[in-house]
């Protein structure tokens, strides 16, 4: 929990449901008791957020709030896991993921990641499920209604899982050619590095994955242990655009002979100069075109 508590404003955007409509439902049903502060400004607790997380996910299923807002703590959870247990579609799949992640239910969110790729295949697991997740995390952050550890435990998770699908790959036909997968030693955010490695081997490429923080003198060391054809690089983080464009350059020089591909939300903060031998690519379906 925040240590200050939930305000009615990070109920909204983790439930979905309007502030008004919450406060309707607060006089109305006597859903939520929150406290009230000394300039009487309403402060949620865990229990609140989950309960409003769950009726929200209830009504989203047409159950009437009338109804619901009568159900004790045990049956609304009952409820909420007959309606979840026949749900298969991607929305679905990333409002539990959520609500896990908020309760730190390691155990459920490894059963239910490893149920969407069983569901969709790790290809449209990624991109219909566990990247809409990060994308409603990337909301909870900016209004402050989540803290490190939750996304934590929700992200070192599909890791794991991407790693496993990774490593069963053992695709027909390999091609010759290599990919050196890395991210800049400021850089953390892993997920989009990993499916994009996951692509590329099952193409056939054979992929040397560093991984994160890695130093701009290791990348030069490398080339004299290996060949490399292609390199490919995220930048998630925050970074000005002189430092990204300095950045770049310096990679450039590094890779004189090979294809450099990047992707990352700071392209599109930033539009930087892009070198020659750098393409910035938007999805995977644009790399892997590069790659075919």
């Amino acid at each position: 929990m925040k240590s200050d508590g939930y305000s009615i404003k990070d109920l909204e955007v983790l439930s979905g449901i309007k502030a008004h409509t919450i406060r309707i439902w607060e006089k109305r049903y006597n859903l939520l008791k929150p406290e009230r502060t000394g300039t009487n400004i309403r402060l949620y607790s865990d229990e609140d957020l989950r309960k409003i997380l769950n009726v929200s996910l209830l009504v989203n299923n047409g159950f009437k709030i009338s109804k619901v807002a009568k159900l004790s703590a045990d049956e609304i959870k009952d409820r909420v896991l007959s309606v979840t247990e026949g749900k298969n579609t991607g929305s679905d799949y990333i409002d539990r993921l959520v609500l896990m992640m908020l309760n730190f239910d390691d155990v459920g969110i490894n059963r239910l990641a490893s149920k969407v790729i069983e569901d969709f295949g790790v290809e449209d697991a990624v991109t219909k499920v566990f990247f809409g997740v990060f994308q409603r995390i990337g909301t909870y952050w900016q209004v402050g209604s989540i803290f490190p550890a939750q996304e934590h435990c929700l992200t070192n998770i599909i890791r794991q899982r991407l790693i496993i699908e990774i490593d069963k790959l053992e695709p027909e036909q390999q091609n010759g050619m290599t990919i050196l997968f890395f991210l800049p030693d400021n850089e953390m955010h892993e997920m989009s590095l990993l499916f994009y490695s996951y692509m590329a081997k099952k193409t056939g490429y054979h992929v040397v994955y560093l991984g994160q923080f890695v130093p701009l003198d290791d990348l030069q060391k490398i080339q004299l242990h290996l060949k490399i054809d292609y390199v490919f690089s995220a930048f998630i983080n925050a970074i000005s655009k002189e430092d990204l464009e300095n950045y770049l350059h310096k990679m450039k020089n590094i890779f004189l002979h090979q294809k450099i591909f990047v992707t990352g939300h700071q392209f599109q903060v930033h539009n930087p100069e892009i070198p020659r031998n750098v393409k910035v690519v938007k999805d995977y379906k644009e790399f892997m075109k590069y790659l075919s």
